[in-house]
């Protein structure tokens, strides 16, 4: 079962970034979380890597429902969306939502799962365009 799901654009890193946060704000997610990889084992491992930048969004909306529904949840949330640098373009690589039904078993997460997994699609459509 793969749990991603991912586009591949043509955009430098910087503007990837900044169009990532955009198409997720219109999808009615917020960072909540940013963790600079790349960074990070640089300044702890000396580790040179792509960028590669996971953020951590958040549509309360759609968190909240699956609490309402399994408190336990909260251990998948945020979704995580993965930025890293890939040759001449940018991957841009999203959790699918439906790994929360499949790890859990809980049929009353489908249609939260659904909802984000449409969501999230969008914000990733929405990369390539130009």
């Amino acid at each position: 079962m793969r749990y991603d799901r991912t586009v591949h654009v043509r955009t430098d890193f910087a503007t990837t970034v900044a169009a990532v946060r955009k198409a997720l704000a219109e999808q009615g997610f917020g960072i909540l979380t940013e963790i600079d990889v790349a960074a990070t084992l640089k300044a702890k491992l000396g580790q040179d890597m792509e960028d590669y930048l996971i953020l951590g969004a958040c549509n309360p909306p759609l968190a909240h429902r699956a609490l309402e529904i399994d408190r336990t949840i909260g251990l998948l949330l945020p979704c995580n969306v993965v930025v890293r640098g890939d040759g001449e373009g940018t991957v841009v690589q999203a959790l699918d939502p439906d790994t929360m039904t499949a790890f859990t078993g809980l049929e009353a997460l489908r249609p939260v799962a659904e909802e984000a997994g449409r969501r999230l699609d969008a914000a990733l459509e929405a990369l390539k365009r130009p």
